[in-house]
C-alpha cells in the first residue's frame, strides 16, 4: 500500500473535483473496499446517474457496437449496443458518470477498446455526450486478481489515486446505512478486524467493508439459530471473525433494551465490559433516528417524548461510559444523524456540553 493512498474521506473530495472538471480520474485499491459506492454516492448527491460497466465482463463489441453494413459506402459501421449513455439519458440529468470498473482485469481487445473511449470520447460513430465523465477503477497487480497492464498512452490520460481502508471513514457510512448494530459496536472495539485480505493468503473468504455489509445483510431480521449465524458469518468474513463475533454478540445479548435506556426504566449499568457497550450505543442512536420517523413523533407530545429520550440518552453515557463512548454516541446523534434536539429542553445537556463539548465540532448549547 502506497503512503499516499487516500481514505474514502479524502478521495471523495478529490473525485469530486475531478468530476466537476470533467477529468477522467482512476482508482486503484484491493478488493471490497468500496470503489464504485463511493462513485455512487458522489453521483447521486449531485444528482446525476450511474453507468456501472464491469470490464472484466465485457466482450470488445460490447463497446464497439454490432458491425452493420453500410450499402450505399460498401462498408462496415459500428452501430453501438445500449450499454453506453444515451443522449435522451444525458438530456434527463445534470450529470452521467461512466464508471468503467474492473478495468485493469479487462483482456488487451477489451482495453484497446476502452482506450478510445477514455482518449477520444468516442469510439466508432458513437460520441460520449458533453455531461459525461469517465471515472475506472481497478486492482492492482498485488493484489492477486486477473490484471493486464494498462498501456501508458492510456494510464497517462487518468488522474490516479490509490485506496485505502479507514476506519473512521466506514464508520461514518456504516452509521447513515444502518450497519447491524454489532457488526458496528464490535469492529469499533476491533477496529483492524475490518480488512483482513492478504494476497499471500490462500483463503477465498477475508474481511472488508463489502463483505461486512454483506455479513449485517444477512443477520439482520428474521429468527436465525446461532448454529446457523455462524456459519452465515464464516463463509462470508471467515472462520476467526465468526468465532469473535458470535462471542462479542453473547456478550452484548446480556445488555439492557436500548428502548429501556431511552424510556428511563434502566439507569445503571450491571456491567464493566466495555467490547459490547459499543452496540448499546449503536442501538440507542438508532432506536433515537427511528423515533423521529415514526407516527409517535409527529403526535401532540411527541416532541416531548423524543427529548425525554435525548435527556435519558445523556445522562445513561455520562453516568456508565468513559470518554471515548460517551464523544461517539453524542458525535452519531448531533452531527452524522443531526438529531432535531433542542438543547434547551435537556435537563443534562449543559453537564454533557461542559465535560464533553469541546470534544464535538459544531455542538451548541442553543
Amino acid at each position: 500500500m502506497s503512503e499516499n493512498a487516500l481514505t474514502s474521506k479524502q478521495l471523495r473530495s478529490a473525485l469530486t473535483r475531478c468530476i466537476d472538471t470533467k477529468r477522467p480520474a482512476f482508482i486503484w485499491g484491493p478488493p471490497g473496499i468500496g470503489k464504485s459506492d463511493l462513485i455512487a454516492q458522489i453521483t447521486k448527491e449531485k444528482g446525476g446517474h450511474m453507468i456501472d460497466l464491469r470490464m472484466g465482463q465485457l466482450d470488445p463489441m460490447d463497446l464497439r457496437g454490432i458491425p452493420v453494413p453500410n450499402k450505399e459506402t460498401g462498408t462496415m459501421e459500428f452501430y453501438p449496443l445500449g450499454d453506453l449513455p444515451t443522449k435522451e439519458l444525458a438530456e434527463e440529468y445534470p450529470l452521467v458518470v461512466l464508471f468503467l470498473d474492473e478495468l485493469t482485469s479487462a483482456p488487451p481487445s477489451v482495453l484497446a477498446a476502452g482506450y478510445q473511449l477514455v482518449l477520444d470520447r468516442k469510439i466508432g460513430k458513437y460520441e460520449l455526450p458533453d455531461n459525461v465523465v469517465v471515472i475506472a477503477a481497478g486492482n492492482r497487480d498485488s493484489d492477486k486478481g486477473v490484471t493486464f497492464r494498462m498501456p501508458t498512452p492510456l494510464a497517462n490520460r487518468f488522474t490516479h489515486f490509490e485506496m485505502r481502508t479507514d476506519f473512521d471513514s466506514w464508520f461514518e457510512w456504516a452509521i447513515e446505512h444502518r450497519i447491524h448494530k454489532d457488526i458496528v459496536g464490535f469492529l469499533s472495539f476491533s477496529k483492524k478486524d475490518l480488512y483482513d485480505f492478504d494476497p499471500k493468503q490462500s483463503g477465498r473468504v477475508f474481511a472488508t467493508p463489502r463483505s461486512w455489509t454483506f455479513t449485517s445483510e444477512l443477520i439482520s431480521g428474521g429468527n436465525i439459530d446461532d448454529t446457523t449465524m455462524k456459519h452465515l458469518i464464516a463463509g462470508t468474513v471467515g472462520e476467526g471473525m465468526a468465532i469473535s463475533l458470535m462471542a462479542y454478540r453473547k456478550i452484548s445479548g446480556k445488555l439492557p433494551n436500548p428502548v429501556d435506556v431511552l424510556n428511563g426504566r434502566v439507569m445503571k449499568l450491571d456491567t464493566d465490559e466495555a467490547s459490547a457497550m459499543y452496540s448499546l450505543t449503536i442501538s440507542m442512536c438508532y432506536e433515537l433516528q427511528d423515533f423521529t420517523r415514526s407516527a409517535a413523533y409527529k403526535e401532540k407530545n411527541g416532541d416531548d417524548v423524543f427529548h425525554d429520550m435525548c435527556d435519558n440518552f445523556f445522562r445513561f453515557m455520562m453516568e456508565n461510559f468513559d470518554k471515548e463512548l460517551v464523544i461517539m454516541g453524542a458525535r452519531v446523534a448531533i452531527k452524522t444523524y443531526n438529531l432535531p434536539i433542542n438543547t434547551t429542553k435537556l435537563n443534562y445537556f449543559d453537564e454533557f456540553y461542559d465535560r464533553f463539548g469541546h470534544y464535538i465540532v459544531n455542538v451548541s448549547k442553543n
